[in-house]
């Protein structure tokens, strides 16, 4: 234990684990103890009886050495390590992880986010408690529970049930049915640091529901009212009671319970706000969405994808407890001790920065036909910002006006205290008359003058949907001195201004960033000459009235004079930066290299990311999408390989006519041109070969082939010749065929009978081409 005799020296660091670091509690406590000098509350506590002199609330420390070296696990495996982290505790098994822990001075678990850490926390401490013997120095072990385990108690005094339950109480709480594993815990770590308090003490610190640093529990809330939900939802009566604790409060009093260890080993860590559930939701709508609420059913309250059922059963809980322990004897430096309503300013902004929603405000200006408009459309798009345009600023708050007083009476107008918002009503329904008269769109920016005008955008501005995801302000202010209206201060307004010299401005609507795109008349008129006229009626009516426009622009912003409208952003020290539009790209596309400067100096959007759920649904219709997409191509692929099919089938018939044309056209062409030949065989060469062949037969020479030779050219017909194709005539051809066929039945015949004996048995004879043939 850490003495605050100056005579002995304090160590200089301890050994602090703590589970889950990565989870909400866990890195809230990690990051707010690791800034803790060992001992630290000891000291402020003598500090302050010691020496009576109060000093300057300016007077800073000098940061002291030693301490709490961090050691954690995490939640998930796969996180960074924090940078207030010492070690991260990577094991496989239960043995690893005591070893580590065996090393720390004091071991805290935290069982309130995660149910499934209470085993390990029960294992942790009767690991210790079964290695007393092996321990040399004190350890201590915290277990921060939640007081969901007193959910159930009996009242103090059923007379009166606003009494509130203390540390003292203990032993009379009785949990919610979904907490009675975090009771059974508690009682395990009270028994077990009861056996040697010199080695192993054990505390149980029963936390309220925490809030702060971006929030945990109370998230969805926050997440609705900042994204402008109508109404916030309360569940059921939103009567109950909920205990509550800022998470940097009760990292207070873990220090604390580190630094001192004090003899209360069961303690009560919430703040002392009494609020119930429906007054936590509206001072969160108030301040941070649209100011309403509404009543729902337990029932519907499930169906909220944003509330698992832990949280549900604690924002449902009716409890009313008082840390009296360490109200009165803990040194904690609090943060929110009166709870969420009476710092709910501090608890939004904390809210904000921890989550990195910090609105972007910007403007861009330029006169007309610059593409403002549409580049600003594309720009909220991205940064989920509002797109402030005067026209429409004005048409709403008119509306709004003309609704409101429309339905009084002339003697309930005459009783109006307010004659200037009379006046405005007499004169807006006049100019609504008479357009309508006229079957006219009013415009209503012609008839209000600037007072108006920028009353109206500054009431938009401080709205709580432009504080949320900030604005982009469309081309107003057109002028310096409604750019010194607009942003300026006024008394009346809560607004702080900005403290460096200079012009005072309201920080909470003037923009960080201002653009003003540019280019040349000539240039711009080109651009109108291009549209179409609907849309030109739809931007300036006429080319005249653009005309109007650009020298009224031109006049208000004229160049190098200090009374440019630019002058007065850069006297607030606001970087404008100059965007010549004639080097970008055709009009039409959203990504552009103006866009891509703007983009460059707004930097990444500062908004939420997709839920889990909205994550799932986006995988959801991405899957969907391709599997459409995945169908639409095998239809596709089956018609194209039906029309291959088809085509190919056409182009093979077609293939065969076409083989079989030129085959005939091939038979047409050789048949004239091989007649010649065969008529000139059949009538010069065969005759003489048959009786040749006859011969043979009847002489059986030796040499058959030599005999057919000589008789052939001793029987040659000198006068036969290769006829032309000229002289062949077509009407002797079938003639000739018939008589050389019947010439070559009768040799055969012939052949027949000389070959064949009387017996019926075969000669001996020569083969010849023709027999052969015609076996064949």
């Amino acid at each position: 234990m850490a003495s605050t005799d100056g005579d002995q020296e304090r160590p200089k660091s301890k050994r602090m684990f703590i589970n889950c670091v990565d989870a909400y509690q866990g890195r809230n406590l990690a990051k707010f103890l690791s800034n803790c000098v060992v001992g630290g509350s000891l000291d402020e506590a003598e500090e302050e009886e010691e020496d009576d002199q109060s000093v300057s609330s300016d007077f800073i420390p000098p940061p002291k050495e030693g301490c709490y070296e961090i050691i954690g696990t995490l939640k998930d495996k796969d996180a960074k390590k924090p940078d207030f982290v010492k070690e991260i505790i990577n094991y496989q098994t239960k043995e690893q992880l005591y070893e580590h822990l065996i090393e720390c001075d004091i071991i805290i678990y935290d069982i309130t986010e995660d149910p499934d850490q209470i085993d390990e926390a029960t294992w942790a401490v009767s690991e210790l408690h079964s290695d007393l013997e092996k321990i040399d120095s004190q350890k201590s072990f915290m277990l921060i529970s939640s007081v969901m385990t007193w959910a159930r108690s009996k009242p103090l005094d059923p007379d009166d049930p606003e009494i509130p339950f203390t540390e003292d109480d203990y032993r009379r709480r009785k949990p919610h049915p979904n907490f009675k594993e975090h009771i059974s815990a508690e009682k395990t770590v009270i028994k077990l640091g009861k056996t040697n308090k010199a080695k192993l003490v054990t505390y149980v610190v029963a936390s309220g529901l925490t809030y702060g640093c971006g929030e945990s529990i109370f998230h969805y809330l926050f997440k609705a009212a900042w994204h402008n939900a109508p109404e916030l939802n309360v569940f059921g009566s939103g009567q109950n009671v909920v205990p509550t604790i800022h998470i940097k409060d009760l990292a207070g009093v873990i220090q604390n319970i580190a630094d001192s260890r004090p003899k209360v080993r069961y303690l009560v860590a919430v703040d002392d706000s009494q609020t119930t559930l429906e007054e936590i939701v509206k001072v969160v709508s108030q301040n941070l969405g649209t100011g309403k609420i509404k009543n729902i059913s337990k029932e519907e309250a499930l169906l909220n994808k944003d509330i698992d059922q832990g949280d549900y059963d604690q924002l449902l809980v009716n409890l009313r407890m008082d840390a009296v322990f360490v109200k009165e004897n803990m040194r904690v430096t609090w943060v929110a001790e009166s709870g969420i309503p009476e710092n709910i300013a501090a608890i939004v902004k904390e809210y904000r920065t921890t989550r990195g929603l910090l609105p972007i405000k910007a403007c861009i200006l330029g006169p007309p036909a610059s593409g403002k408009t549409f580049l600003i459309t594309n720009l909220t798009k991205t940064y989920n910002t509002h797109h402030i345009k005067l026209p429409e600023v004005i048409n709403d708050v008119v509306t709004v006006l003309l609704e409101k007083y429309s339905s009084l009476t002339p003697e309930e107008l005459e009783d109006l205290e307010d004659d200037e918002d009379k006046r405005l009503y007499e004169t807006l329904q006049h100019v609504t008359e008479g357009c309508k008269e006229r079957n006219e769109e009013p415009v209503y920016e012609d008839v209000l003058d600037d007072v108006h005008i920028t009353k109206f955008c500054k009431e938009k501005l401080h709205s709580m949907r432009c504080q949320n995801q900030g604005f982009i302000l469309d081309g107003f202010p057109r002028t310096l001195d409604q750019a010194k209206d607009l942003f300026s201060v006024e008394e009346t307004e809560e607004s702080t201004p900005e403290e460096t010299p200079g012009p005072a401005y309201d920080t909470d609507i003037t923009p960080e960033y201002v653009f003003i795109l540019d280019a040349s008349d000539e240039f711009l008129k080109e651009r109108v000459f291009a549209l179409t006229q609907l849309q030109l009626a739809a931007s300036y009516k006429t080319d005249s009235s653009f005309n109007r426009l650009l020298v009224d622009y031109r006049e208000s912003n004229p160049e190098d004079e200090p009374n440019h409208i630019a002058a007065y952003f850069k006297e607030l020290e606001i970087k404008v930066e100059n965007i010549d539009i004639a080097k970008d790209k055709p009009t039409g596309t959203a990504k552009s290299q103006t866009s891509d400067v703007i983009r460059g100096t707004l930097g990444e959007a500062r908004i939420y990311g997709p839920t889990k759920y909205e994550r799932l649904d986006t995988d959801l219709a991405d899957a969907m999408e391709t599997l459409k997409k995945q169908e639409k191509e095998e239809v596709e692929m089956t018609r194209r390989e039906r029309e291959e099919g088809e085509a190919k089938e056409m182009r093979k018939d077609e293939m065969l006519r076409q083989e079989e044309n030129e085959k005939n056209a091939e038979v047409s062409i050789l048949v004239p041109k091989v007649l010649p030949m065969r008529n000139y065989l059949m009538r010069a060469v065969m005759p003489t070969l048959i009786e040749g062949l006859i011969d043979c037969v009847k002489h059986r020479p030796e040499n058959g082939v030599d005999h057919l030779a000589e008789y052939i050219f001793k029987r040659n017909p000198q006068e036969c010749y290769m006829p032309q194709e000229e002289e062949v005539d077509g009407g002797d051809e079938g003639e000739e065929m018939e008589g050389v066929e019947s010439m070559e039945d009768e040799m055969v015949e012939f052949l027949a009978r000389e070959m064949t004996s009387s017996d019926g048995s075969k000669k001996s004879a020569v083969s010849t081409p023709l027999s052969r043939s015609r076996s064949s």
